[in-house]
């Protein structure tokens, strides 16, 4: 017979059936009351903690390597990067304000993106409490990206051969202009990207499918048109592993986006996206990205509802 205290301890270790990536570096840089939101990574920490997710669930990211960022960037943006000696100009596209802490930020985002991708690639599914920098270039940084997490890490995949494709699907707000630079000529990665048209950036480089919507467009337009290609590209182009940059900011009081998307419909679009991708047994590493509410907390909400999204299914399909 078992007893309670075991029955209890089993369903804490169910409780979540993946793992999570996070660093208190995410979140231990000044931005001088930028509009970025750095404390965001601490809260759903915080708040994953009251939800019971204990030692071992939560792994701790360790800074990409010189040789990781080589993989994507230049030498001579990284030593930039490295010794300060960006121009002003450099510093305005970025649109962050550099310090030696950022670079460091910077790094541990990229190095918990690899090791997303690392854990989602044995358990079928991880969950990065960070990363999806999808504007960095490799010659310069944008958009609030420094360095690009994601081509980093899914390079290293490719490069180590645990993986022979890949698959990008962005549904920040903000369409994903570096993802779609960096692997324009890479027939090995699908980038997939929905997004408002009409607000930055203001050249859009060419992914593999672009899904542009407008200002307004609400729940229906959005859905519908996300259902139109998910799950139809996983199944066309069969990607060993999937990056999802589940942005927080098509949602409707975004301070930086217009699609006015609501709570619900930002669910259904999460469980669109992850449910498809396991239901076919596609690992799948899920990444924050943006999000500029108002309100930090609806930002931390949206984020906490992936989460919530991600563990219903991957106990459905474990």
């Amino acid at each position: 017979m078992i007893k309670l205290p075991g029955i209890i301890k089993a369903l804490r270790r169910k409780k979540f059936p993946f793992k999570f990536i996070y660093s208190e570096h995410y979140w231990m840089v000044d931005l001088e009351n930028h509009v970025f939101p750095i404390e965001k990574y601490r809260l759903i920490y915080r708040e994953l903690l009251h939800m019971g997710a204990k030692k071992g669930t939560i792994l701790e990211s360790l800074p990409a390597s010189e040789e990781d960022l080589l993989l994507v960037h230049t030498p001579k943006y990284l030593k930039k990067l490295k010794t300060g000696k960006l121009s002003q100009s450099e510093i305005l596209t970025m649109e962050l304000p550099y310090s030696p802490e950022l670079m460091e930020f910077a790094l541990f985002h990229a190095g918990g993106t690899i090791l997303a991708a690392e854990t989602a690639l044995k358990d079928g599914l991880a969950v990065h409490i960070g990363g999806g920098f999808h504007h960095a270039f490799p010659d310069h940084g944008e958009g609030f990206c420094v360095v690009h997490d994601v081509a980093i890490a899914l390079e290293k995949m490719k490069n180590e051969e645990r993986i022979e494709k890949a698959m990008v699907v962005d549904c920040d707000v903000h369409q994903g202009n570096g993802t779609a630079f960096i692997f324009s000529y890479k027939d090995y990665v699908f980038t997939f990207s929905i997004h408002q048209m009409d607000i930055y950036p203001a050249v859009k480089s060419s992914s593999s499918l672009d899904v542009g919507l407008w200002s307004g467009d609400g729940d229906k337009e959005y859905l519908s048109s996300l259902g139109l290609h998910i799950p139809r590209i996983y199944k066309d182009f069969q990607p060993d592993l999937i990056f999802y940059l589940a942005g927080a900011d098509p949602y409707q009081h975004d301070q930086l986006g217009g699609l006015n998307v609501s709570l619900e419909g930002m669910r259904q679009r999460d469980r669109l996206v992850i449910e498809e991708a396991r239901k076919i047994h596609i690992p799948i590493v899920i990444l924050f990205a943006g999000g500029y509410a108002y309100d930090v907390q609806d930002t931390v909400t949206i984020h906490l509802n992936t989460i919530k999204v991600a563990q219903r299914i991957q106990r459905k399909y474990s």
